[in-house]
């Protein structure tokens, strides 16, 4: 796959153990780190178009990393169907093996938003290829993070401040569990989606890659 031709549209299919996977790349000339981005819930109408996944890989690209949108099995183009979390976790492992086969030598992040960073961050606190952690919109209330209490990799939070799955104390309160280094960034006035406050979720964002590109 490392040899997979990709149109400059960035639009292509990767080619997954159930078919395809339907993805976008922004590559970057010098990537800083390749990095890859999961969307929310499927069954929520969750999609890689996703608005809050959209800025995210704004956020990144705009620091130098070439950046990896993909949609999980049986949402748009992709083939399979939902499973609950645990294929879209091969789907996310898929994602990351593209990645290092295309970036060899280039650091290897996991980034994503609400069902996407329950995923995105499971997978990546597991994988040893995976040096950095961006998780938005965590989902407390739907999903355990506690794995997190136990990964020494860089982790970046950034969270609604009036999330209805986990809000600014309950957030507070998760983030104070997870190991160092860590740093949360709270977005005033904004709930789950971020619906008004897109660009005050992207500068948290573009803080939240700063903070990681300069931890160790």
């Amino acid at each position: 796959m490392t040899s997979l031709a990709i149109p400059a549209s960035g639009r292509f299919d990767l080619p997954v153990a159930h078919g395809h996977l339907e993805a976008i790349l922004k590559a970057s000339p010098a990537p800083s780190a390749a990095v890859v981005v999961c969307h929310p819930h499927p069954r929520g109408g969750g999609t890689m178009n996703n608005n809050v996944v959209y800025r995210v890989a704004a956020a990144l690209g705009a620091a130098g990393a070439s950046v990896l949108r993909f949609n999980f099995r049986g949402v748009g183009r992709s083939t399979g169907s939902y499973d609950h979390g645990v294929g879209e976790e091969d789907d996310a492992r898929d994602a990351l093996d593209f990645l290092a086969g295309r970036y060899p030598g280039v650091p290897l992040w996991m980034a994503g938003f609400s069902f996407g960073a329950r995923v995105g961050l499971t997978v990546g606190a597991a994988d040893d290829r995976v040096q950095k952690l961006l998780g938005v919109g965590l989902a407390l209330k739907m999903f355990d993070y506690g794995f997190l209490a136990a990964s020494p990799k860089p982790k970046a939070i950034v969270q609604a401040a009036d999330d209805e799955y986990g809000g600014r104390d309950a957030i507070t309160a998760a983030v104070a569990t997870m190991a160092d280094p860590r740093r949360l960034w709270v977005v005033d006035g904004a709930t789950h989606p971020f619906p008004g406050k897109l660009d005050e979720l992207e500068q948290a964002a573009k803080s939240a890659v700063a903070f990681l590109q300069a931890t160790g």
